[in-house]
C-alpha cells in the first residue's frame, strides 16, 4: 500500500502544473498534474503535501485545504491511498523540478491536456461545493474502469 498526497495550486484562473517529462520509469509519464509524493515517516497528510510541494516547486504553502481520499487501484501499480489538496496560498519563487516542468495553466485549457481520466473526476469535485470526499478510482491499463463516491457507483465516461 502506497500512500501520497497530490496538491494543485491555483492563482485566480490558472492551475499551476507538473507536465511528467523528465523521467522514463514515471507511471505519470507525459501528463499533467498536481505536485506531491508518497509519505515520510511520522508525516500527517498536510506535513507531506507541504514538505513536497516545498521539494518540488521552492514554494511554501500559506493557505490550502485537505479536500478528499482517493483510492487509486490498478492492474499495474501498488494500491496508493492519495490525499488531496487545493491551494490558493503560497510564497517564494518558482524553481525547476526533476520530475517534469512546471507550468500555469488556464483552467479552461487544462482539460485538453492529456492526464488521468480519473484526475479529471476528483478536479470537478474539488473545485466545486462538494464536501470531503472519498473516490475509488480502478484501472486497467491507463483505462478507467470503475468509480466510485463516497461508496456509491459513478456512471462511465463520467462527463464533467
Amino acid at each position: 500500500m502506497k500512500y501520497s498526497s497530490l496538491c494543485y495550486i491555483t492563482r485566480g484562473d490558472e492551475y499551476l502544473l507538473l507536465h511528467r517529462i523528465k523521467k522514463s520509469d514515471d507511471e505519470n509519464a507525459g501528463k499533467w498534474i498536481g505536485f506531491g509524493g508518497k509519505f515520510e515517516d511520522r508525516e500527517s497528510p498536510e506535513d507531506c503535501v507541504k514538505r513536497e510541494v516545498y521539494e518540488e516547486t521552492g514554494l511554501t504553502l500559506t493557505e490550502f485545504s485537505y479536500r478528499g481520499i482517493v483510492t487509486f487501484v490498478s492492474d499495474r501499480w501498488e494500491t496508493e491511498y492519495m490525499h488531496l489538496f487545493l491551494a490558493d496560498g503560497f510564497t517564494g519563487e518558482l524553481k525547476e523540478c526533476d520530475e517534469g516542468v512546471p507550468e500555469w495553466i488556464k483552467k479552461t485549457d487544462f482539460a485538453a491536456l492529456p492526464q488521468w481520466e480519473g484526475d479529471r473526476i476528483f478536479i470537478s469535485l474539488m473545485e466545486s461545493d462538494c464536501p470531503f470526499f472519498s473516490l475509488k478510482l480502478e484501472y486497467i491499463g491507463e483505462e478507467l474502469t470503475g468509480a466510485w463516491l463516497n461508496g456509491r457507483p459513478l456512471t462511465l465516461p463520467y462527463n464533467i
